[in-house]
């Protein structure tokens, strides 16, 4: 019986990533962070009836994915924890985020935690390390058949590097390890993780130049929600982005991004829905 409920499972992750891309605007991926210490809205959602209730509502408002983060992964403060305590964190939260019926994702850089979401509903797998952290995520990804999302990461900035060409460097290493695995390329999305080992002048560039990355070929999905470059420009604290998160955005659609991973979910949708509406009048 388990082992059929997986076939199901795969069998659906086969198909999102195709539905997602197939419409005329960037589809809208939710962010749930279920953490006591996320740089935006650290436990604000970490019991489960709170988390439950955000995803119902990002649901309402029109997103296409929700993404659950177990771990604070934010580049500045966030604590390391065990594989259990992800766990123990996720285990009572996933099951009724799955329950709504649009697909769920796995921010976790742990393919222990990514093999148990997977086996319980999860469809989609996103590794804020590009499958370069833990050697288990990439056989794990091929072999359950689910997209998976790269992301480009570094373990601090670095003002002095070109970062295109960092982030080029980074994703042909992720794309081999991706191939050796088996791994199908129709699976892969490309990230270029803004805000994460980048100065916030590297990540406004890369939202500038985001079109370069359409060379490889592969879907992109942006994150610069309520991200800390925002508050370089216009002093603000992190719930106070929104204008600036829609800026970048709609900036990042612009340049090819097929997906927009938001904390604010309404306002995102409204605001890419009017972007690709009036872009049809050209």
């Amino acid at each position: 019986m388990i082992a059929a409920m997986q076939r199901d499972i795969h069998s659906g992750a086969a198909a999102v990533l195709p539905a997602l891309l197939s419409r005329p605007y960037p589809a809208v991926m939710g962010v749930l962070n279920i953490t006591p210490d996320s740089f935006s809205d650290g436990g604000r959602f970490a019991a489960p009836e709170q988390a439950l209730a955000q995803a119902r509502k990002m649901v309402a408002e029109g997103a296409d994915v929700i993404d659950i983060g177990a771990e604070s992964t934010r580049p500045y403060g966030s604590e390391p924890i065990s594989a259990e305590e992800e766990l123990r964190r996720l285990q009572p939260v996933l099951p009724g985020v799955v329950s709504l019926g649009v697909p769920v994702s796995i921010d976790s850089m742990k393919s222990e935690v990514m093999a148990w979401a997977l086996d319980h509903g999860a469809l989609i797998a996103n590794d804020v390390w590009g499958l370069q952290r833990d050697p288990g995520m990439a056989p794990l990804v091929a072999a359950r058949h689910v997209p998976v999302i790269i992301m480009h990461n570094r373990e601090r900035a670095d003002p002095s590097i070109d970062i295109m060409k960092d982030l080029a460097a980074f994703f042909a290493r992720s794309l081999d390890i991706a191939a050796k695995a088996g791994i199908s390329p129709d699976q892969i999305v490309l990230d270029p993780g803004i805000g994460f080992g980048k100065t916030p002048q590297q990540s406004m560039m890369v939202l500038a130049r985001l079109a370069e990355l359409r060379a490889f070929g592969l879907p992109l999905l942006v994150g610069a929600s309520r991200k800390r470059f925002i508050s370089t420009v216009t002093p603000s604290e992190p719930n106070q982005r929104i204008g600036g998160s829609i800026a970048a955005h709609l900036i990042a659609a612009h340049g090819g991004a097929q997906i927009i991973r938001a904390h604010d979910v309404a306002e995102t949708v409204q605001a890419l829905r009017v972007a690709a509406a009036i872009r049809e009048q050209e």
